[in-house]
């Protein structure tokens, strides 16, 4: 049975500042943050296994946003939530069974990092920054590889970031470049060997810490 683990959060616990997009700020609420991806290293791959895939989703984002980051408001705690994806990356050789803290993401980079750090022949999907900054001038862009937690600064909710590893059957998804979680999951379906999740809790609102 495959396990996975963090030397820089445990199951369950608080995913530190600098692995975050942003963190607190007492003047404006948030502020950008040194976004290095977390230290992941996995073990007890099946034998026949020929790749890894890694991601990050965050399960607690608010379906609609009228109440995000505004000024004298709360995102309600009972709001449906969806999945916002922070790391989507495919083809890490079978070899590879551990990502150093900062490895592949350093810094938040604006307009999206167009060729994210990795392991050889690895290859990174889009996050959900690029929707969420669409409408940005001085953010928007595709974004690929890790960015991390940057809830909004006024949820009542903590948010949980699941991290996987799952051991694959082949040594290159049928992904295409730029892929997002919806051709992952396809691609993954009958290639899954084996997985284990580890899950971190993140918050940018003082009235509810992580």
């Amino acid at each position: 049975m495959m396990q996975l683990l963090s030397k820089n959060f445990s199951d369950g616990g608080t995913i530190p500042g600098h692995c975050a997009f942003g963190v607190a700020d007492a003047r404006n609420h948030v502020a950008l943050s040194a976004n290095r991806n977390p230290h992941l290293a996995w073990s007890g791959a099946p034998d026949d296994t020929r790749s890894f895939v890694v991601v990050c989703i965050d399960v607690d984002v608010p379906t609609r946003g009228d109440d995000v980051n505004q000024e004298g408001r709360t995102v309600p705690a009972d709001l449906p939530r969806t999945e916002f994806v922070h790391w989507l990356l495919v083809d890490l050789p079978s070899s590879v069974t551990e990502l150093g803290e900062g490895a592949c993401a350093d810094g938040v980079v604006p307009h999206g990092k167009q060729n994210p750090p990795g392991p050889v022949g690895s290859r990174s999907g889009v996050n959900d920054y690029s929707s969420w900054f669409a409408d940005d001038p001085d953010m928007a862009g595709r974004y690929l590889g890790y960015d991390g937690p940057c809830p909004p600064w006024n949820d009542s909710l903590v948010h949980h970031y699941h991290f996987t590893i799952y051991a694959v059957d082949v040594a290159r998804l049928d992904v295409p470049a730029g892929f997002g979680l919806a051709e992952l999951r396809l691609a993954l379906e009958g290639h899954v060997l084996d997985q284990a999740s580890l899950v971190g809790r993140y918050s940018l609102n003082p009235a509810v810490p992580a």
